[in-house]
């Protein structure tokens, strides 16, 4: 058991002015470091008089030593401001915090009034002291903000309790997570979420999760399901396309759906059990139910079948149904065709996590016509990309999400729900200019495709 944890600098209300002191200090503090060094030998003397002493420095050297003093001082200042911008915002976000306690009052006070100087005069003046300030605490540790806020059950709790949207908007941060510690609430923060933007060379997916940012991931195994959201030039396509990349690379096996018969309906030629005919669609998605219906079947007629391990436990292999364009399709259905369709996908959205099979579902806005009777929120990490409404956001992430969203021109880039209930920026893997889906996802088929044949003569051989 750990009895002290370090939570970081505390907030003192004399930060509110800790930029000013900070520049002051250091600039005058170098500055007379560098001009007193110049001067060393003169100063350690013994021999030295206030004559001696007012001629040394009033003398061309000493005139010359306050240039370079100077020069010194500018020298080391564009330095840190090069090389050390990350702890100038750390003092930054501290001078903020200050002020956002101070001006909105999240303090205590009494009043104290000041003696006469002179017992037989009356008193002085009465005047406003902090008598209770609140503990804050401010941490930075690996590109992540740490702030800590003590809750005292006092009248100030419920606005130190959901401090994100401010923290967000003030702080130009994304919240990571809210956890309530003892006695404690922690908001963890990424200071740049840009800065966590990954290469689609390092997209990978292993024991049960996805790698699409350098600090997240999509827990599939865990958290299953996903929804993506983004109208034309969002980067939806481009993120399919990585996701099936990714994928293709697993022992996972993949089907893909595109009513536009657009650029996922061109994996046809690289990768089997791709489909944009309506009928080639039904028949797909009611074949992945099937599927999933038997393998819950054998699963639990397996003789080490142990009740509430998953499909990985029994050496299966994932299935992801990749399905773009799913409002546009719907749209196509008939009433009986629709009905039946969302039944398949409330199924498989409830039943699929044990199995194995997984939803990857994309539109441009996921409608509650077409995502009805809860299905939508059991899609567990939800993305929208590009520009969209605040209509458009409800919709993904919910109609009552407190959260500010802004609109940055960057292709790619947009808001995620990772499972935890907690929306962030996100930025979609770059793919660099001339990257060849086709040709890659075709490289892994041939692999996969020579690995089971290599198998297949390995067993034939030992029969």
């Amino acid at each position: 058991m750990r009895f002290f944890q370090y939570k970081g600098k505390r907030i003192k209300p004399s930060d509110q002015s800790l930029v000013t002191r900070f520049v002051t200090g250091a600039l005058l503090g170098v500055w007379l470091l560098a001009f007193l060094l110049f001067h060393l030998l003169f100063l350690v003397s013994t021999a030295w008089t206030v004559e001696s002493f007012q001629t040394h420095f009033i003398s061309q050297y000493g005139f010359i030593t306050l240039c370079l003093s100077v020069m010194i001082t500018a020298g080391c200042t564009f330095l840190y401001f090069r090389y050390g911008q990350r702890h100038f915002k750390q003092i930054v976000h501290r001078q903020k915090l200050a002020k956002m306690i101070l001006d909105n009052g999240w303090y205590e006070t009494k009043t104290v009034t000041q003696d006469s100087f002179f017992e037989d005069m009356p008193g002085g003046k009465t005047t406003e002291k902090i008598s209770d300030f609140p503990k804050m605490y401010y941490r930075f540790k690996h590109g992540q903000l740490y702030i800590q806020v003590e809750i005292k059950l006092g009248k100030y709790q419920e606005p130190l309790l959901n401090l994100e949207t401010k923290l967000e908007s003030g702080l130009y941060c994304e919240l990571v997570s809210k956890e309530l510690h003892d006695a404690y609430v922690e908001y963890v923060m990424f200071y740049d979420m840009m800065a966590n933007r990954i290469s689609i060379e390092d997209v990978s997916a292993q024991n049960g999760r996805l790698k699409l940012m350098a600090s997240l991931y999509w827990e599939y195994d865990q958290l299953p399901h996903m929804l993506v959201a983004g109208g034309t030039g969002g980067g939806k396509t481009y993120f399919l396309l990585t996701l099936i990349e990714a994928l293709s690379k697993t022992d996972a096996k993949l089907y893909v759906l595109d009513p536009k018969n657009a650029d996922l309906a061109d994996l046809s030629t690289v990768m089997p059990d791709v489909y944009h005919t309506k009928e080639d669609m039904i028949t797909c998605l009611n074949q992945f139910y099937d599927d999933m219906m038997t393998r819950n079947e054998n699963m639990k007629a397996m003789p080490n079948y142990k009740t509430g391990e998953n499909y990985g436990y029994y050496d299966l292999s994932a299935r992801f149904l990749i399905f773009d364009e799913y409002v546009a399709f719907m749209a196509l259905l008939s009433t009986k065709e629709s009905t039946a369709v969302l039944d398949k996908l409330k199924q498989i959205v409830m039943l699929g996590r044990q199995s194995g099979f997984f939803l990857i579902l994309a539109c441009q806005r996921p409608d509650a016509k077409y995502l009805g009777e809860g299905i939508r929120d059991q899609f567990n990490f939800r993305v929208a990309l590009g520009r969209m409404s605040e209509l458009g956001y409800g919709m993904v992430f919910g109609s009552d999400v407190q959260k500010q969203f802004f609109l940055k021109p960057i292709k790619g880039r947009g808001y995620v729900d990772k499972g935890d209930n907690v929306i962030s920026e996100f930025y979609t893997p770059l793919v660099p200019k001339g990257h060849d889906f086709l040709k890659e996802i075709e490289k892994q088929a041939n692999q996969r495709l020579s690995s089971a044949a290599a198998s297949e003569a390995k067993a034939a051989g030992l029969d």
